[in-house]
């Protein structure tokens, strides 16, 4: 009887834990993680009109949705991995960095692109005009140190100016910082930030609340033209076990690019409100009319940074393409 009670109970425990990993990836649940800044405006909209959970019905899933706000690519990263969240909204050096470390396991890949921005590095220090200007004294904000985008992107600038070798040079002088308190630094100044390598509006609250305030890097330069530079991604499993929750959310972002390309007011009220977003309205509508900014789902000119990474060692694995490193989805179809 003892020896058929713990049969009986390993089964239970067997059912328990089983019917525990089902719900864990139910059709309907999604747990998206965002960070600071318009590139992720789509996500704004999706939020506030419930584009997912709209997209989710018309294929009979009741979405649950949750938003989850994190500050740099390594918190993102160990989010998705830990199951915390579905969807990661990072640089695309955070996900190259972990498509890398989880090819033929978790294999996580990108989903989509979240716009073209182009990323300034501000400087309130008259004295630093280029890179090459900063010193020992000077110190670089951001998102994560070796990991964001917007690192990645000054590694490759160092890389062109000194060489492979001394890719990294100036990641001795750089802090991460979330873009909000960064921001407040360079427009205070005083403070031993002296540089932020941040994404709209920041940067162009900086330019407009410092007079000293001035550009000394834009990734459009470093990467040879319009980015992507923000991304979404997510595991295979996700995409693997909740097909129709992955569809809507991707049903949701295209629409949502749609809506902001057509409607950049109301885009602009949805940002401040979903964000409580402290910003002067003209100017996060000069950010969004910008010409040099495209609210669009699919990737455009990320693999120079991948080649990068994989010469100077940061990643292992070298793509061939970007096909490599997003799914097989029909936004991703022209992407590079």
């Amino acid at each position: 009887m003892n020896r058929i009670a713990r049969k009986a109970a390993a089964l239970a425990t067997g059912l328990t834990l089983l019917v525990g990993s089902l719900a864990a990836h139910a059709e309907g649940q999604i747990r998206i993680a965002e960070q600071f800044g318009i590139v992720y405006l789509l996500l704004n909209v999706a939020q506030e009109q419930k584009l997912i959970e709209k997209h989710a019905k018309a294929q009979g899933v009741d979405a649950k949705v949750e938003w989850v706000k994190l500050s740099g690519g390594s918190a993102v990263n160990d989010a998705l991995l830990s199951g915390n969240i579905e969807i990661a909204g990072a640089g695309v050096g955070p996900l190259l960095t972990i498509w890398d470390r989880t090819k033929g396991k978790q294999n996580v890949k990108g989903v989509a692109s979240l716009g073209n921005f182009p990323y300034y590095l501000v400087s309130n220090n008259p004295a630093v005009k280029t890179i090459a200007d900063f010193t020992d004294k000077d110190r670089i904000a951001v998102p994560a140190v070796g990991v964001s985008v917007q690192s990645r992107v000054l590694q490759l600038a160092s890389a062109k100016l000194w060489g492979d070798k001394d890719f990294d040079r100036l990641d001795k002088i750089s802090v991460a910082v979330p873009h909000p308190d960064a921001a407040a630094a360079i427009i205070k100044g005083g403070t031993e930030i002296t540089g932020h390598f941040g994404n709209p509006p920041f940067q162009e609250q900086e330019l407009a609340g410092n007079p000293q305030a001035h550009i000394v890097l834009n990734s459009y330069q470093v990467l040879g033209g319009p980015a992507s530079a923000t991304v979404l991604y997510a595991t295979e499993k996700f995409r693997n076990e909740s097909p129709k929750t992955y569809k809507a959310f991707v049903g949701a972002l295209n629409e949502a690019a749609e809506f902001v390309t057509a409607n950049p007011e109301k885009a602009a009220d949805i940002y401040i409100k979903v964000g409580n977003a402290k910003i002067d309205r003209d100017l996060l509508l000069k950010i969004i009319r910008n010409p040099e900014v495209q609210f669009k789902t699919t990737p455009q000119n990320t693999y120079a940074l991948a080649e990068f990474m994989h010469r100077v060692g940061a990643i292992k694995n070298k793509p061939a393409s970007a096909k490599d490193y997003f799914f097989d989805d029909a936004q991703n179809a022209a992407g590079n």
